[in-house]
């Protein structure tokens, strides 16, 4: 596939909406310590010193459990609301004999394009490296947009300037940044996370069997492979997806998770990494 001038938008993992993802992932993790195959979809909204979280399992999920998560990825003490419920018996059932499609869905995977890994590599192995605080970055085919929040535009400008792009640092001026600054939640960074890839639903937070998750990474991996775009579709219960068992593509989807670290790891950079 040609690449393409496009605008595109990369966060880093401070940004409070990946910081929300990030404790979905890491909740998810823990989920897969207790049980092989665990059914769990995660919801967080976090802000101002505070996480709330709605958490539908299959595994036990307790409140001393997650505290220390979100202590740790938030960077400070954060009171802790959280609601565990069973997951629903008729999506349990459905699930209980054969690994299953668990959501209707469309997906569509795209080629990544240069202008898309070069931001994602300036956001990650210059900008977050040297800044690892709440940061928005847009590319176009001439200006190069960064919103970095704790640091100074001369120091940003003096580690870019390189690349030849029209740079604008922090166009609002220096900013703190953060949950106590921006509210977060979940799944509200896919443009990030995806490009021009399409979802129907959400990356983060959910186990393996979701099509959300797996149908997702399969058709994004497919394009990359091929370097044509992939449309794919399901259906909740479906056995099969692009001639291929589900439970094929959920085990490629776990290879694709492991080999990064696991779904808080996944929920840092999304697709794009």
């Amino acid at each position: 596939m040609e690449d393409h001038i496009q605008m595109f938008e990369k966060v880093n993992p401070s940004h409070p909406d990946k910081v929300a993802d990030r404790i979905a992932g890491a909740i998810v993790d823990l989920a897969y310590t207790k049980e092989e195959n665990p059914k769990i979809a995660v919801e967080v909204l976090i802000g101002h010193g505070v996480c709330h979280i709605i958490c539908e399992s299959s595994v036990s999920i307790t409140d001393d459990e997650v505290a220390p998560i979100v202590d740790r990825i938030v960077g400070v003490k954060t009171a802790l609301d959280l609601k565990v419920v069973e997951q629903d018996h008729h999506l349990a059932e459905n699930q209980k004999y054969a690994i299953r499609c668990g959501d209707n869905g469309i997906f569509k995977g795209v080629p990544v394009t240069k202008e898309q890994q070069l931001l994602t590599d300036i956001a990650k192995k210059i900008l977050y490296v040297n800044f690892p605080t709440d940061g928005k970055f847009i590319i176009t085919s001439n200006d190069l947009v960064i919103c970095q929040s704790n640091a100074h535009k001369d120091e940003i400008k003096q580690r870019l300037e390189y690349l030849g792009y029209n740079l604008i640092i922090n166009p609002l001026g220096e900013w703190t940044g953060g949950p106590d600054v921006d509210s977060g939640a979940t799944n509200r960074k896919l443009g990030s996370d995806m490009a021009d890839s399409v979802t129907g639903g959400g990356l983060h937070g959910k186990d393996l069997s979701k099509a959300d998750v797996s149908i997702n990474i399969y058709a994004w991996l497919k394009a990359q492979e091929t370097g044509e775009p992939v449309e794919l579709a399901c259906a909740i219960g479906n056995t099969t997806v692009d001639g291929k068992p589900y439970s094929e593509i959920v085990e490629i989807a776990r290879e694709f998770i492991n080999k990064i670290g696991g779904f808080e790891k996944f929920a840092e950079w999304g697709l794009i990494r």
